[in-house]
C-alpha cells in the first residue's frame, strides 16, 4: 500500500560506491593488551553450557569460594580479601541458568567453610565435609542475587543496586551462620581486616558487619569494572563511596577517652601430655609461673581456659593454693574451671575470681558452647560423630547470664570464655553493662599446628575496637595478646612455643562507642534494603501484563 513503511517493504539501503562500511564497535575491554591471568576477565561471558564445560565449573567454583581464607589468620593477606570474592562472582554472573548459579554459590560456600576451618580436621576427621555442604546452602541466595544483579550488561541503575545488594546479600548469609547451632560467626569476612586501623574505626562504628559489607562492596565494584564496561561510572562512584565513608568515620566518628591503666599478667604454661594427671601437671605448672610475678605490681592475674581441672568447691585445697598466690602476688586471680560442681548437674566451664581469701563468689558460666567440642546437638541424630572425631562425649552444661565481675580496686571486667570472643554481641552487652575490660579465657591446644591460634587471637582486636574497652586474649598454650581500646596492640603476642607469664600495662578508657550505643544497625539496614527490593520486584511482577492467549494452529487444506 501507499506509504506503508513496515520493514519487510522498506528498501534496503546499498552503500554507495567506493565508500568503506562503517566498522563495527569494540568493546574497550577487547581493545586493551591484557596480561595473561587477566584475559579470561575481559572476555565477554560465552555461553558454555556442553557436559565438559560443567565439568570445568565445579572444581572452579569449589576453588574461588576457598579463596578468601587467604586474607584471614594464619596467612593474613588483608589486602586480599578486597578482591578474594571477585573470581567466584565472575563465574556466579556467568552462570546459564539459576539452578546452575545455586549449585555453584552452594559450592563455593562449603569451599570457603572447610578453608577456613580446616584445621578441625583432626578433631571432626570426614564429619568436616557434610557440615560444609550444610553451610554452604546459606551462599545460594546471595549467589542468585549475584547472577540477577551482575548478569548480562546491567544497566547503570542495576549496576548501582548491586553495589548495595550484593554486599547485603553476602551478610545475609553471614548472619544466618552466626547462630550458634551452625558453628558460630567464626571467619565473617570483615573480620579479616582486624590489623587495619581505618577498619577498626569502622568496626567502632557498625561493628564487624559494616566493615564486611564495604569489603564486598568494593569486591563488587572491581566485578562492574572488569566485566561491564557500561557500569565503570557506578562501580568507581562506589569505590568512591566507600573511600568517603571510611575516611568520615576515620576522621569524626568519636572514641573513648583514656581513663587510666591496669597493669595485667597473663599466665602460659604451654602444652602438657594427656594422663591421667594432666589436670594436676597442667595447674601446678601455671602455679609456678605465677609466683614469678610477685613483686611485680599486677592489678589482676589470668589463666586460660580449662586452667583448673577440679571444681573449687570439691577441692578446697586447690582453693587454698589459688588464695597464697593471691596473696604472694598482691592480685587477684582471674582462673577458669572445667569441672562438675557438687550442687549442680553437668560439666561447665566456668571464670572464677580468686582473691587473697579464695573464691571472691563472682562466677561466670560458658554460655555459648562450641558445636560438637563441648556439646553434639541433636546428639541422638548426630552422636556418630563421636566415633568419627574427637566430639565431645558428654555435653557440657551452658550458664544462664553474662556477669560482670568487679576488681578491688574499681575496675569492672567482663569475662568470657573460648569462642564467645567470636560474637559481637556479648562482648557489646558487657561494655553497656559496665565493663571496663574484657576478658578472654582460651585454650586451642588441640589445634597447636594449624590456623586457629591466630584466627581466634584476631578477634581480640576487633571486639576492643567495637567496644572501646580493652581485650586480654589468654590462652594455655598461644597465642595469648592484649589490645587496647581502638584495637591496637599492647606489648607482644604469646606465640604457642611460648611458656611464660607476661605483664602487660594496659591503657583503659570511658565513654562508648556508636556501635555499643547502636547496634548492629549495618545488619537492619541491609535487610531494609533486601526487603525492599524484594518489594518492589514483586510489585513489578504483579504489574506486569500476562501474556495473551496463544493462537489458535493454521488450518491447511489437509486440517
Amino acid at each position: 500500500m501507499p506509504g506503508d513503511r513496515s520493514p519487510a517493504l522498506r528498501p534496503r539501503r546499498t552503500p554507495r560506491p567506493g565508500r568503506p562500511r562503517r566498522p563495527e564497535r569494540v568493546r574497550w575491554s577487547e581493545r586493551v593488551r591484557w596480561p595473561a591471568p587477566l584475559r579470561w576477565y575481559a572476555r565477554p561471558p560465552r555461553p558454555r553450557t556442553g557436559p565438559a564445560a560443567r565439568a570445568r565449573r565445579v572444581p572452579a567454583a569449589v576453588l574461588a569460594g576457598a579463596l578468601p581464607a587467604l586474607a584471614f589468620p594464619a596467612p593474613a593477606l588483608w589486602w586480599f580479601a578486597y578482591g578474594a570474592l571477585v573470581p567466584w562472582m565472575l563465574l556466579l554472573r556467568s552462570a546459564p541458568t539459576g539452578r546452575r548459579a545455586a549449585l555453584e554459590g552452594w559450592l563455593g560456600g562449603a569451599g570457603f567453610v572447610v578453608a577456613v576451618h580446616h584445621w578441625l580436621l583432626p578433631s571432626l576427621h570426614v564429619f568436616l565435609v557434610p557440615l560444609a555442604a550444610l553451610l554452604g546452602l546459606l551462599w545460594i541466595p546471595w549467589a542468585l542475587l549475584v547472577r540477577e544483579l551482575l548478569g548480562g550488561a546491567p544497566a547503570a541503575g542495576r549496576a548501582a543496586a548491586a553495589l548495595v545488594l550484593v554486599p547485603a546479600g553476602w551478610l545475609l548469609s553471614e548472619l544466618a551462620r552466626s547462630w550458634q547451632g551452625l558453628g558460630g560467626p567464626w571467619g565473617l569476612l570483615g573480620a579479616s581486616q582486624w590489623q587495619v586501623p581505618p577498619a577498626l574505626r569502622l568496626a567502632s562504628v557498625g561493628g564487624v558487619w559494616l566493615v564486611g559489607l564495604l569489603v564486598v562492596a568494593v569486591n563488587c565494584a572491581l566485578v562492574l569494572l572488569l566485566a561491564v564496561p557500561s557500569a565503570r561510572a557506578a562501580a568507581v562512584a562506589g569505590v568512591a563511596g566507600c573511600a568517603l565513608l571510611t575516611a568520615a568515620v576515620w576522621l569524626w566518628a568519636p572514641q573513648p577517652g583514656p581513663s587510666g591503666r591496669l597493669r595485667v599478667a597473663v599466665v602460659q604454661p604451654g602444652t602438657v601430655p594427656d594422663g591421667p594427671d594432666s589436670t594436676e601437671r597442667r595447674f601446678a605448672a601455671g602455679e609456678r609461673l605465677t609466683r614469678t610475678l610477685a613483686g611485680q605490681r599486677v592489678g589482676l592475674v589470668v589463666w586460660g581456659e580449662s586452667s583448673v581441672g577440679e571444681d573449687l568447691t570439691a577441692r578446697p585445697d586447690l582453693a587454698r593454693r589459688l588464695a597464697a598466690l593471691s596473696a604472694e602476688v598482691g592480685a587477684p586471680l582471674l582462673v577458669n574451671v572445667d569441672a562438675r560442681p557438687p550442687d549442680r548437674p553437668g560439666i561447665r566451664k566456668s571464670a572464677v575470681l580468686v582473691g587473697p581469701d579464695g573464691p571472691t563468689g563472682a562466677r561466670y558460666d560458658k554460655m555459648r558452647l562450641v558445636p560438637f567440642g563441648e556439646y553434639v546437638p541433636a546428639r541422638a541424630l548426630l552422636g556418630w560423630a563421636t566415633s568419627v572425631g574427637r566430639a565431645a562425649g558428654e555435653d557440657r552444661v551452658p550458664g544462664d547470664a553474662p556477669v560482670v565481675m568487679e576488681l578491688p580496686g574499681g575496675v569492672r571486667l567482663g569475662p568470657l570464655v573460648c569462642f564467645e570472643s567470636a560474637f559481637p554481641d556479648m562482648s557489646r552487652h558487657l561494655a553497656r553493662e559496665g565493663a571496663a575490660l574484657l576478658v578472654a579465657q582460651s585454650a586451642t591446644s588441640s589445634f597447636q599446628d594449624g590456623w586457629a591460634p591466630a584466627q581466634h587471637a584476631s578477634l581480640a582486636a576487633l571486639r576492643a575496637a567495637e567496644t572501646g574497652r580493652p581485650v586480654v586474649h589468654a590462652t594455655l598454650t598461644g597465642i595469648s595478646v592484649v589490645h587496647g581500646p581502638s584495637g591496637e596492640r599492647v606489648g607482644a603476642a604469646l606465640p604457642t612455643w611460648a611458656r611464660t607469664a607476661a605483664v602487660y600495662d594496659v591503657p583503659l578508657a570511658g565513654g562508648t562507642t556508636p556501635y555499643v550505643r547502636f547496634g548492629d544497625w549495618p545488619v537492619a539496614a541491609a535487610l531494609a534494603a533486601l526487603a525492599a527490593w524484594c518489594a518492589a520486584e514483586g510489585t513489578r511482577a504483579l504489574r506486569r501484563p500476562a501474556p495473551g492467549p496463544s493462537a489458535p494452529p493454521a488450518r491447511t487444506a489437509r486440517g
